[in-house]
């Protein structure tokens, strides 16, 4: 299995959760993240794991679609988009904005959202953590997958399990090839600090059970040698245990 890391930047987010681009706003207030995607390769897939910003480089071409180029993938060669949440920093590149409205950037994949998440959303009108034009986008899309259940295989490699903490309904992924698993722990494990400081933090729907999770997963990490991937950590991306 091969990963690789689709890093749009390292971005600072405001309590409107307006992102800024560190690099070139390096004074910029916020809460200081990455937003990195990530592409499992396996024998029978291209796999995105949650789909990044959709943030645009100064040539306005998407900077995933430009990572992916550099490793000589096309964006219709991803066969699966695996979204842990809906936050708009986690979907809004699964779609591009165009003057005849939105397009899918991965038309040819299946898009697995979980639907009692959905449901989250849709009720919390008014929270800027939700980009509502494109997630209304987003769901008209005909390769949509809908999930129910609160765990289970997709096939073969994916696990998904339904966790909570960061959000309601919030899901992670194992993928598994040849005895090698990658985990996603999504928002409930988003930088390799979470794992070294026991809190729960207030920006999570449920701090407490989401800092419980990352106690039982550093544990099975060590334990089966997971690759953690790290969505919001600043300097890493991939933890080998």
């Amino acid at each position: 299995m091969k990963i690789v890391t689709l890093k749009e930047g390292n971005f600072a987010a405001d309590k409107q959760k307006n992102f800024t681009l560190l690099d070139k706003h390096p004074e910029a207030k916020g809460i200081k993240m990455s937003i990195q995607p990530f592409l499992a390769i396996t024998k029978n897939d291209y796999i995105l794991i949650d789909a990044g910003f959709g943030w645009k480089n100064d040539n306005g071409k998407l900077v995933i679609k430009e990572i992916l180029e550099s490793e000589n993938i096309k964006p219709d060669q991803i066969t699966k988009v695996l979204l842990s949440h809906l936050h708009k920093d986690h979907i809004n590149g699964t779609l591009m904005k165009t003057e005849n409205g939105f397009e899918s950037v991965f038309p040819n994949a299946e898009i697995y959202i979980q639907k009692r998440e959905l449901d989250f959303a849709f009720e919390s009108r008014g929270n800027p953590s939700f980009d509502f034009e494109v997630l209304e986008s987003l769901i008209e899309l005909p390769n949509i997958i809908w999930m129910n259940d609160d765990y289970g295989n997709i096939n073969d490699e994916i696990y998904y399990e339904v966790v909570g903490g960061h959000s309601p309904f919030m899901q992670v992924f194992k993928i598994t090839e040849d005895r090698e698993t990658a985990f996603y722990g999504a928002d409930n494990l988003p930088q390799e600090s979470y794992l070294k400081y026991h809190l729960a933090y207030k920006s999570d729907f449920d701090g407490k059970k989401a800092m419980q999770l990352r106690i039982k997963w550093h544990e099975e990490a060590l334990e089966n040698h997971w690759k953690v991937l790290l969505y919001h950590d600043l300097e890493k991306s991939i933890i080998q245990f």
